[in-house]
């Protein structure tokens, strides 16, 4: 980051949760000059001890940097800092990139905002946990202009792992995130109610965990088919129909029922289901419940 120096690279940092203080570590050790600001004080020590410059006002905070990167839990934490007065005014020419998670609607709002103030404005995501920022498994998706993006792609390099821009609408980058959420938080609801689930039975999470990985090892090429078939409606059931499915998904709810284990989330899986074996596509694969909850 040594070609980097000087105003034109300075950033500050507003949001020191876990994540924000990750953030803002992360451009300290590349040599980024760093202004950071809590709403909550007392986040900064750390931060202030390895080189940042605490700002004693969010105003204050935007104004010291051409960019600023707020990292706070949703966009009503940042509406609440971004949409005072004050701030509001000092951010007027410079570049937000907004990392806080909210939905697509909220980052189209922020970015209509941004243009009637004359504020630059990227929104992104962040995919992975705080202790990958500055390292290179960080993830971080980024959508808007696309020449804002490229000026600041190397401020934002310093933040580590791979950075990519998936287009101009401002929304794009929060629409990766929640449905990668989605993904992730179903998945964690399903293997937390197999732990319950093996518990009841005498079975340990422990010995359950190596072949709860293998489970998971099927997962890549599914994602790979499930995206075809849903892209190109085709939904092929050829190795494992639908009505398989549901007589597999029936066996859980069964089980964990006898256990006195909460089944709704499984009940809910399996209502799907059979609503495309009743629309009579028995034959497809479990893809087709995309249409089924989409109303189509």
């Amino acid at each position: 980051m040594s070609a980097h120096t000087g105003r034109s690279s300075a950033v500050t940092v507003v949001g020191l949760g876990p994540m924000g203080r990750a953030l803002a570590a992360a451009f300290l050790a590349a040599g980024v000059p760093t202004t950071v600001w809590n709403r909550t004080p007392g986040r900064d020590a750390d931060l202030v001890a390895a080189g940042a410059r605490a700002a004693a006002s969010a105003g204050e905070a935007v104004a010291a940097s051409p960019l600023t990167v707020v990292c706070v839990v949703n966009y009503d934490a940042s509406d609440a800092v971004l949409r005072e007065e004050a701030v509001t005014a000092a951010l007027k020419g410079r570049t937000l990139v907004n990392l806080s998670a909210d939905t697509p609607g909220r980052a189209r709002d922020t970015a209509e905002w941004a243009a009637r103030h004359g504020v630059r404005y990227l929104d992104g995501a962040i995919m992975t946990p705080a202790p990958t920022i500055g390292t290179d498994d960080a993830v971080f998706l980024h959508s808007g202009p696309e020449e804002l993006y490229e000026e600041h792609r190397p401020v934002l390099a310093a933040l580590g792992g791979t950075h990519t821009h998936l287009g101009e609408d401002p929304g794009r980058a929060a629409a990766y995130d929640i449905a990668l959420l989605d993904i992730f938080w179903t998945a964690m609801a399903g293997y937390v109610h197999a732990l319950a689930l093996a518990r009841a039975e005498g079975v340990t999470g422990a010995e359950l965990a190596p072949f709860a990985q293998g489970i998971a090892a099927i997962l890549p090429p599914l994602f790979t088919e499930f995206a075809a078939d849903t892209d190109a409606g085709t939904y092929s059931g050829a190795i494992n129909p639908i009505t398989s499915a549901v007589s597999t998904m029936t066996h859980v709810v069964h089980a964990a029922e006898a256990q006195g284990i909460d089944a709704s989330l499984m009940r809910v899986i399996e209502g799907q289901a059979r609503r495309v074996v009743a629309r009579g596509h028995g034959s497809d694969g479990y893809s087709r419940v995309a249409d089924v909850i989409t109303g189509r």
